[in-house]
């Protein structure tokens, strides 16, 4: 089973599309773990992750945590996707991601 963190300032925001993502996997029958944390968090969340996708609002974050995670797929969500909270597309992403 995959292991998908999201990353953002604290954390909440990513909560909301977190559930969708969930409901997506969910309708497609595609079994993984999504968590939501803040950006601070990444070096302890990627312990267990299989790719971290990071909010949009923390883009500059990218390298940083990159460079915590040096073994781990990471990518910036799409700013559409994010906004419209379309879990079905960023867990697409996440998918492509790990290669899946």
């Amino acid at each position: 089973m995959k292991n998908i963190v999201l990353l953002c300032a604290q954390g909440m925001s990513t909560g909301m599309l977190m559930n969708k993502m969930c409901s997506a996997a969910k309708a497609s029958n595609y079994e993984c773990t999504i968590s939501a944390t803040s950006v601070s968090q990444a070096k302890s969340a990627a312990e267990t992750a299989d790719c971290i996708l990071i909010g949009p609002q923390v883009r500059y974050e990218l390298e940083n945590v990159r460079k915590q995670c040096p073994n781990l797929p990471i990518e910036v969500i799409d700013m559409v996707a994010y906004g419209r909270l379309d879990g079905a597309k960023v867990l697409a992403a996440a998918r492509k991601l790990m290669g899946d």
